[in-house]
């Protein structure tokens, strides 16, 4: 690296400036630093419009931030980064490590080429407080279930946040540089996302842990109150990292530790196993009987749509519809009527997802898709088949949020709103497309039928 040389810092997954490690990295390399970012269309066009958006608007907050400096490429980072870096004698590229499957490939082959022509290639951290592989078994195997790897995270523990913001280097104007606009964000209609950026991110956080943390253990299932964080677009993107939440949490806060270690735990699952993003982590669920004739591809259609005819199961996916969002609890439930109730592959639904999310995430929707499915690290399947009667009736105790989002059901009042079919479906509402004590049964022999 010539001495003195600028540096490039490439942002990915991590379009924020406070708490940002590979910026403060990137300062002690360099006096000067170009803040880059690629629009790569290896990830861009299997982006559903909901988070395409929602990269557009945190684009521009972060462009807001620096002043108008961010330089903006199109292409292929393997030639785009290396490009930059010569044209304004880079010495070194600083980034977040990309721990997903494509990203780490992309990493390998940049890295090459920028080694190649002499620059550095600097990885400082990831998104996620501990690097996943990094939390291993004593013998050094990863992980397989959740609890013990949760109990392994928490004693290796993360650094404190890093003291960064937009005055810790000298940002290189891209004036002259061959760059491109922000992409406008795609139509969403009527479709209505949280405001992008870190900015937003911090007043989501400072809102919920002020508001809804104290009780989040005893609410965090209920999708009638406003007790989620609403936080994960901004993980997704990296508005915030989660070192910056954890590092404000108490101990009475185990409830939201441990959500944001799920995010870990299915993150360090691909890393180790990355062909579980498309493909069943237990194999032997290969040999599962599944629909996906006509009829199969009928009910999926009713799904998507939100016309089951089961109030919580309609409520959510028009939820995803409408905000590119659904609670926890509620992602659970129409998980669980997708493979269990319709006997459906779990990835028509995780495909589903990812095209409307905008916090779309590889690893926590693929493998979450699977933990529901049972094909996943879960060691428990055949139990946890989800009546969406009676959680609608338990989670939804006055059937407010069904009625929020149904709004053909809007006349039935308290949680007679879960069973519309006992005063007779109101005009314009489906009848159930199946009988879930009925498709129970076949979901449970299906699972006994496959070897132990």
């Amino acid at each position: 690296m010539a001495e003195n040389a600028p540096a490039i810092l490439w942002f990915r997954r991590d379009l924020r400036l406070g708490d940002h490690a590979a910026l403060l990295t990137a300062a002690k390399s360099a006096s000067r630093v170009l803040a880059l970012y690629v629009l790569d269309d290896a990830l861009l066009k299997p982006s559903g419009a909901p988070r395409t958006a929602f990269l557009s608007g945190c684009l521009r907050a972060l462009d807001e931030q620096l002043s108008g400096r961010l330089l903006v490429v199109h292409g292929d980072p393997v030639r785009a980064v290396p490009e930059v870096a010569e044209a304004i004698g880079a010495g070194s590229v600083h980034v977040h490590a990309d721990t997903a499957p494509y990203g780490r490939r992309r990493d390998q082959e940049v890295a090459a080429e920028l080694g190649r022509r002499g620059v550095d290639w600097v990885e400082t951290g990831s998104s996620y407080a501990i690097t996943p592989g990094r939390v291993t078994k004593p013998d050094g195997e990863p992980y397989r279930v959740f609890t013990p790897f949760f109990r392994a995270w928490l004693r290796h523990g993360w650094p404190s946040p890093a003291d960064t913001s937009a005055s810790t280097v000298d940002w290189i104007d891209p004036d002259g540089l061959s760059g491109v606009d922000i992409p406008d964000a795609p139509d969403l209609g009527s479709m209505t996302l949280p405001e992008p950026g870190e900015r937003a991110a911090l007043a989501a956080w400072d809102h919920f842990r002020d508001e809804a943390l104290p009780d989040y253990d005893n609410r965090r299932d209920r999708p009638d109150l406003d007790a989620s964080s609403r936080l994960s677009p901004y993980l997704r993107w990296g508005c915030v990292h989660p070192r910056t939440l954890l590092a404000e949490l108490g101990d009475e806060d185990e409830a939201f530790r441990a959500e944001l270690a799920w995010r870990e735990f299915h993150a360090d699952v691909l890393w180790h196993r990355p062909e579980t993003a498309r493909r069943n982590y237990n194999t032997k669920f290969d040999a599962m009987k599944l629909e996906t004739g006509p009829a199969a591809r009928s009910a999926f259609e009713a799904w998507c749509q939100g016309r089951t005819g089961y109030p919580v199961v309609d409520a959510g996916m028009r939820q995803l519809l409408a905000e590119g969002w659904m609670h926890n609890r509620v992602r659970m439930i129409v998980a669980s009527f997708l493979v269990k109730d319709l006997h459906l592959p779990w990835w028509w639904g995780a495909r589903h997802f990812m095209r409307h999310l905008v916090d779309g995430d590889l690893a926590s929707n693929q493998l979450n898709w699977q933990w529901v499915a049972g094909s996943g690290t879960d060691a428990a399947p055949y139990f946890r088949i989800f009546n969406p009667t009676t959680q609608g009736e338990k989670f939804d105790p006055q059937g407010d949020y069904v009625r929020r989002y149904v709004p053909e059901l809007a006349g039935l009042s308290g949680k007679t709103v879960h069973q519309p079919w006992k005063a007779g479906p109101p005009d314009g509402y489906p009848a159930p497309v199946v009988e879930h004590a009925h498709e129970r049964r076949v979901a449970l022999e299906r699972y006994g039928e496959l070897s132990p």
